[in-house]
């Protein structure tokens, strides 16, 4: 995926450093459409902020102004997230109940936001519904309340 990004940065004529291809590369989800989406944003501000060279830095900052975390998750994820930890306190809660509370369309719920979470191992789908699992909590920096199941192979369970 690096030399996605970096091979992206050579036809937008865009000067990078390696480290900055490597941060874009980290938090592009895996996905090459998805990284092009992120170096055209860094181009923009290392344009502005810096003087056109995509460093690390200049990278690491975009990113986190565009609120793309290091897993490359983004606004929705961590509301989607937030929602199951704060008010459902970890879950089980169904995928409608979820749709409603983002005010997005289930098919969104289940077919953009959901795939990603479940392939890091924050999130499962269980018959009951939607449940954090510990690298959630982790990942958002709480404490799971005490006697609720995080997730169905939770480690020392």
């Amino acid at each position: 995926l690096e030399r996605v990004v970096a091979r992206g940065a050579q036809l937008l004529g865009v000067a990078m450093e390696a480290e900055g291809a490597r941060e874009i590369a980290k938090r592009a989800r895996g996905t090459p459409r998805v990284a092009g989406r992120l170096l055209r944003r860094v181009r923009d501000f290392a344009h502005v902020a810096g003087d056109g060279v995509v460093t690390q830095g200049i990278a690491d900052g975009a990113l986190t102004r565009l609120e793309v975390d290091a897993l490359g998750l983004d606004a929705m994820d961590r509301r989607y997230l937030h929602m199951i930890a704060d008010i459902y306190k970890g879950g089980p809660v169904g995928v409608e109940t979820l749709a409603a509370g983002l005010s997005e369309p289930r098919d969104t719920v289940e077919e953009v936001i959901e795939p990603y979470l479940i392939q890091l191992g924050l999130i499962a789908r269980t018959a009951r519904g939607r449940c954090l699992n510990d690298r959630a909590w982790q990942h958002l920096g709480l404490s799971p309340p005490s006697g609720t199941q995080t997730g169905l192979f939770s480690e020392g369970k």
